[in-house]
């Protein structure tokens, strides 16, 4: 039988394995709404009622992933990421905490919250309260809302170093810190590791209005900077050019830190597709950002075995050519349920320039609302579509969310285990 880490690794070669490798919360964009971790432990038998689950990414109240719910599951990935939260506290010092369904969780120390007279709840950077609040969470609601702290803009003085705040050097701490980590997971377990080790995506829009920062200067409002890739072209450009020149030094004294130990490396995080379309015109995406991920990926393949990784929502059909010139070895999340991304079509055409991340399982429609017995059906369909050939590792499209059938999750992974072995079940 293959390691996890040889099985993952045979499939990002497009060879099949014994089985299709399966990843949950190996990233930020392969999770778990906490909520539902916590039933599923409980379904599974791995904790009693009233056990917390700690909360490992406040922004999108991801769960940890624990060792023996990787066991239960057959989980082949695991995480390397930072030390801090997208609110720019540690995950240290852990505390409790209640969301507002009831689910008894631990949360990191400087998790301060603050309600409101309505009841939604603020967060701070660093957890800071005497800083402006850079988080909301609604009334009842799931997850945080960056809040937009966007100054008043002056393009005679705007300049390109106040939307870097973010994207300096690495720092001998945060060196060490992802050494120390890449060692442990490679000598204590046999998962493949996933490195995310931030500053490679540019313009993710999730980053712009860097909830991290206690007050952010250049361009922070959503709408704002999506209207500046067209109107302040120039400066974007700059700023890219300058965000790459960063990452590609941080790449080369990561890449002496952790050596080969990282199969993956998440490089791009930025949404370029809608529901029913491109979100950026393929022209801006290749004027704009291709030359930079061309760079970023080319500096990876000469100098490392890691493969590069691309996350992007929506109908992404009409950059694929693109992707596959800059250099991606993984599409994610595989929206099938998008405009024009068939997985036929996409494997007929895509499946040995990809390896699908993604694309197991329907999280807008078919895993929330749908029957076990169509969750089987969905599951079973795309692993038949998908995995011959390998390039497959089975995650469902995007996190998975709060309020998910437990009976639903289930079938999905009773599904990939009894259809994901090779040779491929007809």
């Amino acid at each position: 039988m293959l390691t996890c880490r040889e099985r993952v690794n045979q499939t990002l070669n497009h060879r099949e394995p014994d089985r299709i490798p399966l990843d949950l919360g190996g990233s930020p964009v392969s999770g778990m709404h906490v909520s539902t971790v916590y039933r599923l432990r409980l379904r599974l038998g791995l904790d009693e009622p009233g056990t917390p689950v700690k909360i490992i990414e406040p922004y999108q109240m991801l769960g940890e992933i624990k060792p023996d719910l990787m066991h239960a599951l057959g989980v082949d990935v695991i995480g390397l990421s930072g030390e801090k939260t997208m609110f720019g506290f540690k995950n240290e010092g852990w505390k409790p905490w209640t969301t507002f369904d009831g689910t008894p969780v631990l949360v990191p120390a400087a998790f301060n919250t603050e309600p409101e007279s309505n009841g939604d709840i603020l967060m701070y950077p660093e957890g800071d309260r005497s800083a402006p609040p850079s988080g909301r969470m609604p009334h009842g609601g799931w997850y945080f809302d960056a809040i937009i702290r966007q100054p008043p803009i002056d393009d005679n003085t705007l300049n390109v170093e106040d939307n870097l705040e973010e994207f300096g050097p690495i720092t001998d701490d945060e060196l060490a810190f992802f050494k120390r980590e890449a060692e442990r997971l490679d000598t204590e377990t046999d998962k493949a590791i996933f490195a995310n080790f931030g500053g490679l995506s540019f313009g993710d829009i999730g980053l712009v209005p860097a909830p991290w920062l206690k007050h952010p200067k250049g361009i922070r409002d959503v709408a704002e900077w999506y209207m500046s890739t067209v109107s302040r072209r120039d400066y974007i450009t700059r700023l890219f050019e300058r965000q790459c020149e960063i990452a590609l030094a941080n790449l080369e004294r990561l890449y002496q830190a952790v050596g080969n130990r990282v199969s993956v490396v998440l490089v791009s995080a930025t949404d370029f597709g809608m529901q029913t379309g491109p979100f950026v015109s393929p022209k801006n995406y290749r004027v704009l950002y291709k030359p930079f991920h061309k760079q970023l990926n080319d500096w990876i393949h000469q100098h490392t075995a890691w493969k590069t990784f691309t996350h992007s929502c929506g109908s992404v059909w009409a950059f694929l050519d693109d992707f596959a010139e800059a250099g991606f070895d993984i599409l994610n999340p595989v929206q099938c349920s998008a405009k024009d991304m068939d997985p036929t079509t996409l494997k007929q055409k895509y499946g040995d320039r990809f390896t699908f991340w993604g694309g197991g399982i329907d999280t807008q429609f078919a895993l929330p609302f749908g029957t076990p017995d169509q969750v089987r059906a969905q599951v079973r369909e795309h692993i038949q579509t998908f995995a011959p050939g390998g390039g497959f590792v089975f995650n469902s499209i995007h996190n998975v969310q709060a309020m998910v059938p437990i009976e639903n999750l289930m079938a999905m992974y009773d599904a990939v285990r009894e259809y994901g072995g090779y040779p491929l079940p007809t």
